[in-house]
């Protein structure tokens, strides 16, 4: 099929908050692609803002394609295609913009009707993730005008390369500075605490710091959550928290095991310089560990190269890699 002949795809823009059955669409569509090629096509803030649209109405915009079910004579539509853009809250933030499309509908103009529509929008300074920057992928960015500028690596460690690794053998115990404990988060009692360790540490992270309440909560909601799996670093003599490492288990998905996950560490300005970071790292996955997972996964810039040595050095290799687009703009950081 020549590109002339590629079909076009009506797209239906739903703006403000999409329908509760849009939602499970998306959904059901990401994770059918997940399962088909090894990635999670939308990352976990995007499916946090699309349920939770009704408390930002003005956030999101979704470009939707739908397709007959060939199953059901018919009858019914499933969603060939989906792009979510995730609007900026403030100035200083660029919209984002995650796209997939089902495994058999792929090949067939789908993703190109989804970027023209964005494109007619004319949404200023737009950034596209794509999640293991699959050759298709690349091609359509290319299409579009989107030039790569960040990546994001993710890195995998399996419990026997922990313990062969260079910091396991130098130091098999987690190592605390004086008068700080380890404790796991108490729900309904260290929200506030935490929301001020986060954007602390996180200052320089308009995406991470920047976490509202709202965000916090709703992330607890999700099934994964588990108190436990929050460990707070804490002074000692007046509980207050100086670092955390927030981990992850995500389940079993049709033929992909379970897998732990360094999900987020932080360390206050306060305490920086203390070794608190690696002590709180090791901790988290050894707590992922205890729980019989047989990996571990992070995410890491790919310029971040004091923190992938880290992360080398506890026996994580890098594993596949998340990149983001921006339209019209020459690499940076590859």
């Amino acid at each position: 099929m020549t590109a002339a002949q590629v079909p076009t795809w009506p797209i239906l823009t739903i703006p403000g908050v999409p329908r509760g059955g849009t939602v499970s669409d998306i959904v059901g569509l990401a994770n059918a692609a997940a399962e088909s090629d090894g990635n999670p096509p939308l990352s976990e803030q995007t499916l946090v803002n699309l349920r939770m649209a009704h408390a930002h109405p003005g956030q999101l915009l979704v470009f939707a394609t739908y397709a007959s079910d060939s199953s059901s004579d018919g009858q019914n539509e499933e969603l060939a295609g989906v792009a979510v853009v995730s609007l900026p809250r403030s100035p200083d933030e660029n919209g984002v913009l995650e796209l997939v499309v089902r495994p058999t509908y792929r090949n067939q103009g789908v993703g190109t009707s989804l970027i023209k529509a964005i494109q007619a929008e004319d949404l200023p300074e737009l950034r596209a993730w794509s999640h293991g920057n699959h050759a298709a992928a690349v091609e359509l960015a290319s299409n579009a005008g989107y030039m790569p500028v960040r990546e994001l690596w993710r890195m995998r460690q399996t419990r026997a390369a922990l313990e062969q690794s260079v910091l396991k053998r130098a130091a098999p115990d987690v190592v605390l500075p004086p008068r700080v404990i380890l404790r796991t988060f108490r729900p309904g009692q260290d929200e506030e605490a935490w929301l001020r360790a986060n954007a602390a540490a996180f200052a320089h992270h308009a995406e991470q710091g920047a976490t509202t309440l709202e965000d916090f909560q709703a992330r607890m909601a999700e099934d994964w959550f588990e108190p436990e799996g929050l460990i707070l670093a804490v002074r000692e003599e007046d509980d207050h928290v100086l670092g955390f490492h927030w981990t992850k288990v995500h389940p079993r998905s049709g033929s992909h095991p379970a897998i732990g996950e360094v999900y987020v560490v932080g360390v206050t300005p306060e305490a920086q310089g203390m070794g608190l970071g690696k002590a709180l790292t090791v901790a988290g996955i050894e707590h992922l560990h205890s729980k019989g997972l047989q990996a571990i996964m992070l995410y890491v810039d790919g310029d971040n190269t004091a923190a992938a040595s880290l992360y080398r050095a506890l026996g994580f290799t890098r594993w596949d890699v998340d990149v983001m687009y921006a339209p019209g703009v020459e690499p940076e950081n590859l």
